[in-house]
C-alpha cells in the first residue's frame, strides 16, 4: 500500500487531484495502521503543492486526510484545513458558507493553542484585490467577512488604505448604488442597501424625486420670489507670471442663474448638507441643474454626512433618519462644508443678502451648522439686517414645519465626477460685488477704519497641512527684505481680516481659503497668488472672485511635491525665490 500511495501522491495534479484524494480516503485504515505520522507528513507536502498550483480545494482536503491519519497532530492539520478552505472560497467568491468557517476557525485555533493571527487568511487583503479588480461585490462580501474576524479572531480593523470596515463598506455600497441609481434601477439600487444596512447601523433609502426650488413653488408647494433675473456673466482673462498656460479644466457656465428666496412647509433636512426633502420631492438646485452630469454630489456621500444618499435619472435615493428634531421655522444658511471658510463665504453667506430682502419672512431664524468656526458667526451677525436669532443645528436630522432657502450664486459642483474634466465655476461680479459692499458698509457704520494702510502683508498657511508651500520660510525672509509682514488669517476676526485685506497695497500668498478674501480688497491692490503646477486648477474661479473687487491678480505656478494621497487641488508645492521676485517687480510695474 505505501508503494502505491507515493505514486498517487507523487501523480497527483489538476486533472486528477479529485481522483487521487478519493483514492487515499478509501484506504484511510491502511495508512493508519502503518506508520501514521510519516504518511501525514506526505499529504502535507501534498497539500502545500496544491496550494501554490492554486488547487486549494484539494489542498484543504489533503490537510483534512492528514490530520484524520494523524491524531497525535489532528488539530495543527484540522488548523491548516480550514484556513485553507476559507481561502479558496473567498477566491471562488462562495461567500455564504465562510461565515460558518470563521467560527470553526475559532474552535480549530483554541484546540491547536494557535493565538496569532499571522497564518490566518487576510480577509481585508482578498477585499483589497477585489476593489483593485473593480469588482465591487466581491470587496464588500469579504469586508463583510472582515468584520467578523475583526470580532471573533482579532483581526485587522483597518483597511489596506487606512478606512475602518465599515466605512469602506458603505462608501462601496454607494458607488454600487450610483451606477445603478444612474442607470435608472432605483428598486435594485434600495434592495441592495438592504443586505448591509443593517449591519453597518443605517436606516433604509427612499426614493425621490429630484427637482429645482423654481420647481417646487411651481408645483403648488411652495413660495418663490425672484430677486435678481437670469444674465450672462463674463469669462475672466487669467494672468501668469510665464505666459498663457493650457488649462486642463472646463470653463464654467457663463449663465449667471436666478436668485430668489424661497419658502416651502413641512421639510426635512440634513445638518451639513444642502438636502431639503419634502413629500416624495429632494429641492436641491444643484442635482437639478443640467449640468448636474458633471458634478461628484457628496451630500449624503462624505465621511461627515449624518444620512447616505445616490443620485441618478433625475432621482435621489436618501436614507430615512432613525431621529429628528422639529422646528416651527429657520432660513437655511446650513450645508456641505460650511465650515470652510472658502466655501462659507462663496456659497453661504451671499444668501444674507436675500434673506434681508422684504420678500423674506422676517420672523424666521437663520440656522447654521453648529460646528463651523466663530468667524462664520461673525458674518451672519454683521450681514443680518432683521437681528433674527442664530440657531446652531448639531448633526441631527430636522424638520421644519416653514424653511426659507436662498442659492448659491452659480453653479458650483464640490467636485467633478471621476473621467470627467474639472469644473472651474466663474462667480458673477454681481452678487460677490454685492456682498463686498455690504460688508464694507457694515464694517464702516461700526466705525472699522477702512483707510488705505499701504501695508504689504504674506499669508502664512504654516498651520495647515494641505496644500502648503514648502518653502514658505524661503519666500518670507526674501519677502521680509521687500517690506512684507507676515499674518495669520485664522487668528483674526472676520472684521479684523476685512480691514486687513482691504486696507493692504499688495498681498502674496497661497491660492486657497485665506486668498478668498482679497474679495474685500480695494480696487487698486495688488494680488501675487502661488500654487503648484496643476493645469486643472480652479484659476478661472480663483480670478472671477478676486477681480470682483477690483484687485489686480498675477499667479505664480511652483512646483508639485508629489506626497500623500490627496486631491490634487490639495498638494503642497515649491516656488523658487527668484519667480516670486519676478512677480513682484511685474505687479509693481518694475520691468
Amino acid at each position: 500500500m505505501q508503494g502505491d500511495f507515493r505514486q498517487i501522491l507523487t501523480q497527483a495534479n489538476r486533472s486528477n487531484g479529485a481522483a487521487a484524494l478519493d483514492a487515499i480516503e478509501r484506504s484511510l485504515s491502511a495508512l493508519t495502521d502503518a506508520r501514521p505520522e510519516i504518511a501525514a507528513q506526505h499529504l502535507v507536502t501534498l497539500a502545500f503543492r496544491l496550494e501554490g498550483e492554486k488547487m486549494l480545494d484539494l489542498a484543504a482536503r489533503a490537510y483534512d486526510l492528514a490530520a484524520r491519519v494523524a491524531p497525535s497532530q489532528a488539530a495543527q492539520y484540522r488548523l491548516a484545513a480550514v484556513r485553507t478552505r476559507i481561502l479558496d472560497l473567498c477566491r471562488r467568491q462562495v461567500f455564504d458558507p465562510v461565515e460558518g468557517l470563521l467560527r470553526e476557525l475559532r474552535e480549530a485555533k483554541a484546540a491547536a493553542g494557535d493565538r496569532g493571527q499571522n497564518d490566518d487568511p487576510s480577509l481585508v487583503h482578498i477585499a483589497w484585490e477585489y476593489e483593485l479588480a473593480g469588482d465591487a461585490e466581491g470587496a464588500v462580501r469579504s469586508y463583510l467577512l472582515a468584520r467578523i474576524a475583526r470580532d471573533q479572531l482579532g483581526g485587522q480593523a483597518l483597511t489596506i488604505d487606512g478606512d475602518t470596515l465599515e466605512r469602506k463598506i458603505r462608501n462601496l455600497r454607494i458607488l454600487q448604488m450610483n451606477a445603478l441609481a444612474e442607470a435608472g434601477r432605483h428598486e435594485e439600487a434600495q434592495a441592495l442597501h438592504e443586505r448591509t444596512r443593517h449591519v453597518l447601523g443605517l436606516g433604509p433609502l427612499r426614493i425621490y424625486d429630484i427637482v429645482s426650488a423654481r420647481q417646487a413653488a411651481a408645483g403648488g408647494e411652495g413660495e418663490y420670489h425672484e430677486l435678481l433675473g437670469p444674465r450672462r456673466i463674463a469669462e475672466p482673462e487669467i494672468h501668469f507670471l510665464e505666459g498663457p498656460v493650457a488649462l486642463t479644466s472646463t470653463c464654467g457656465t457663463l449663465d449667471a442663474p436666478t436668485q430668489y428666496v424661497a419658502q416651502f412647509k413641512d421639510c426635512l433636512t440634513f445638518p451639513r448638507s444642502n438636502i431639503v426633502l419634502q413629500g416624495d420631492r429632494l429641492i436641491y438646485d444643484l442635482a437639478a441643474h443640467p449640468l448636474s452630469g458633471v458634478a461628484d454630489i457628496k451630500d449624503g456621500v462624505n465621511p461627515d454626512q449624518i444620512m447616505t444618499a445616490v443620485y441618478g435619472a433625475k432621482r435621489a435615493l436618501v436614507e430615512e433618519p432613525a431621529e429628528t428634531q422639529t422646528l416651527d421655522a429657520g432660513l437655511m444658511l446650513f450645508g456641505l462644508q460650511s465650515k470652510n471658510y472658502g466655501h462659507w463665504l462663496l456659497e453661504f453667506v451671499p444668501r444674507l443678502l436675500w434673506f434681508n430682502d422684504a420678500a423674506c419672512p422676517s420672523g424666521f431664524p437663520i440656522c447654521i451648522d453648529d460646528h463651523m468656526p466663530d468667524t462664520h458667526r461673525q458674518i451672519v451677525e454683521l450681514l443680518d439686517t432683521q437681528d433674527r436669532p442664530i440657531l446652531p443645528l448639531s448633526a441631527l436630522a430636522t424638520r421644519f414645519r416653514e424653511l426659507g432657502v436662498a442659492p448659491v450664486p452659480i453653479f458650483f459642483p464640490f467636485d467633478s465626477r471621476p473621467g470627467v474634466p474639472v469644473y472651474d465655476a466663474i462667480w458673477p461680479e454681481d452678487v460677490l460685488g454685492a456682498m463686498r459692499r455690504a460688508v464694507l458698509e457694515r464694517l464702516a457704520a461700526r466705525g472699522v477704519d477702512l483707510r488705505p494702510s499701504g501695508r504689504k502683508i504674506v499669508l502664512s498657511r504654516r498651520g495647515f497641512v494641505q496644500r502648503q508651500l514648502l518653502n514658505e520660510a524661503e519666500i518670507i525672509n526674501l519677502l521680509a527684505r521687500e517690506g512684507f509682514e507676515v499674518v495669520y488669517p485664522e487668528k483674526l476676526s472676520f472684521a479684523e481680516q476685512v480691514a486687513l485685506y482691504h486696507t493692504a497695497d499688495t498681498i502674496v500668498g497661497s491660492a486657497s481659503s485665506a486668498l478668498t478674501n482679497c474679495i474685500f480688497c480695494n480696487p487698486k491692490a495688488r494680488v501675487l497668488a502661488l500654487i503648484h503646477e496643476d493645469q486643472s486648477f480652479n484659476f478661472r474661479g480663483y480670478t472671477s472672485m478676486i477681480r470682483s473687487s477690483g484687485a489686480e491678480l498675477l499667479f505664480i505656478r511652483g512646483k508639485t511635491i508629489a506626497g500623500a494621497a490627496v486631491h490634487a487641488f490639495h498638494a503642497n508645492y515649491t516656488v523658487a525665490p527668484t519667480l516670486v521676485r519676478r512677480g513682484l517687480d511685474a505687479l509693481m510695474g518694475r520691468g
